[in-house]
């Protein structure tokens, strides 16, 4: 399916990407993160906040958002080291909350303010997604504006990894996006997403294409997920391979529960 490209970002400076939201791009380029983690200072109701400070590694970033004034917490969209290395750290210079998921799935570090799904922060409604990650959060403003995370990314699509990846969950709240009537995703990572439902459409076709895809080829010869990963993906970067295994093992755990594969050793069968 065809993916989105921007410019690489400037580093070290907000910038505005939509009316009262401004982003920074982390310099932790990678074949996993694009250009890097995109760092937003939202304006809301109750102040501005920002979302996901970014990795622990790029300490240039982290000391241009513990300058900025006026800024009432930190919300995280998920655990993963990318979007929430940083957290620890800067709370610790500014004493600003942290806002995320009650079950955070880093067990080492205590969030501030618990959220669930259908709280609002600041005006924004939090949207738990879990898919990519257990405790995946969304947030969506009043205005048809939805930070998207992880969840959905216009330069590529997302990895499931196991275990506290669920493709059952991703693929349901593609759904639950798609009921939606969003008009502007700014996601983790890479350019916004203009007119979003069409791409999202797509990214859930092109799972349930994929998993159609395993099933047809577990039911001709039972086989292991590494074998099924070279089969249907090819990708020389063993980086990529990694992530293309992770799907072919998240797809088949999806599989296995509803009933229409099972697992035996390391080689998984058709049902």
């Amino acid at each position: 399916m065809a993916f989105l490209t921007e410019p690489e970002p400037s580093r070290g400076v907000f910038e505005a990407v939509a009316p009262g939201v401004s982003r920074m791009v982390a310099a932790n380029p990678g074949l996993m993160t694009y250009h890097g983690t995109n760092t937003y200072l939202i304006k809301t109701d109750g102040g501005r906040f920002i979302l996901d400070p970014g990795p622990a590694q790029d300490r240039q970033h982290l000391d241009v958002i513990a300058r900025l004034e006026d800024v009432a917490g930190i919300i995280v969209s998920h655990h993963h080291a990318d979007h929430f290395g940083a957290v620890e750290a800067l709370r610790a210079v500014t004493g600003l909350p942290v806002y995320a998921f009650e079950r955070f799935a880093d067990d080492a570090f205590l969030p501030d303010i618990l959220l669930r799904d259908g709280d609002r922060v600041g005006g924004l409604e939090v949207l738990h997604t879990p898919g990519h990650a257990s405790d995946h959060l969304c947030l969506a403003r009043n205005d048809g504006l939805l930070f998207s995370g992880d969840h959905v990314m216009g330069w590529n699509s997302s990895i499931v990894p196991l275990p506290d990846g669920d493709m059952g969950d991703y693929c349901r709240n593609l759904t639950r996006l798609l009921e939606r009537d969003d008009r502007l995703y700014l996601p983790g990572h890479g350019p916004a997403i203009i007119d979003p439902q069409p791409h999202v459409r797509r990214l859930l076709d092109h799972r349930l294409k994929r998993e159609a895809e395993i099933l047809s080829a577990i039911a001709s010869q039972p086989q292991a997920p590494a074998d099924l990963s070279r089969r249907l993906y090819d990708k020389a970067d063993p980086h990529l391979a990694r992530a293309a295994l992770r799907n072919v093992e998240a797809h088949l755990k999806k599989l296995e529960g509803e009933g229409r594969a099972r697992r035996e050793g390391d080689i998984w069968r058709a049902l």
